[in-house]
């Protein structure tokens, strides 16, 4: 059985590279591309519908305008089906917790042998979770280490999990109990305290930051 990738790589060059070691594989294939997060999207919404729907995206954690940690958010929130593998030039401790909490399933870095890759692809793709060796002590390390406290209050937590959520108002509202000028005056405070301009970037503050 055929496992189909999506591959989200603005280089071209590293891209290219990717996708000719994942073809060689017998049981993989990369069936769509994308350079962004937000073409990432658009093709998923044809490929869903098709015979051969995507089962694995494969996306670099630095794309430009929407980052690969958006777009990880937005592919679970949209197309939870499919199973995420995130890919890095970067061992950093935040950038992985932060990828974690976005929803992928394996996190691999660019600089590590291509089997890593391929091993986290199917690992992925079994339903199972990978890391790459070189990253597993950052996580085993904020299983040992409290996280930072956090500004918000438990309620704004709420309505911030919800706006991560895709959640308007109005949907808050109702699923909090409260007034929708309530929730207003909450995601004021949140964008406040999160020094975010919009709601977009106090979520994806958070989720970097091991809020939500």
């Amino acid at each position: 059985m055929t496992t189909h990738v999506l591959l989200v790589e603005d280089h071209a060059f590293t891209r290219d590279g990717l996708r000719a070691a994942i073809n060689l594989e017998s049981d993989l294939r990369v069936t769509a591309e994308a350079r962004s997060g937000e073409e990432a999207l658009d093709v998923l919404a044809h490929t869903q519908a098709s015979p051969q729907p995507v089962q694995v995206a494969v996306l670099d954690i630095g794309l430009p305008g929407m980052d690969g940690i958006q777009t990880a958010a937005e592919i679970g929130r949209r197309y939870p089906q499919v199973r995420m593998v995130m890919l890095t030039a970067h061992d950093l401790r935040d950038e992985v917790l932060a990828a974690l909490a976005s929803g992928a399933h394996a996190y691999c870095l660019k600089s590590a042998d291509p089997d890593l890759l391929l091993l986290g692809i199917r690992a992925a793709a079994s339903g199972s979770a990978y890391l790459d060796p070189q990253i597993a002590h950052h996580v085993l390390g904020s299983i040992r280490t409290p996280h930072a406290t956090s500004p918000l209050t438990p309620r704004e937590t709420e309505v911030l999990r919800l706006i991560a959520d895709g959640q308007g108002n109005r949907d808050i509202a109702a699923s909090l109990g409260i007034s929708v000028s309530t929730v207003k005056l909450h995601v004021q405070e949140i964008l406040v305290k999160l020094h975010a301009a919009d709601r977009t970037q106090a979520a994806v503050q958070a989720l970097r930051q091991g809020l939500l």
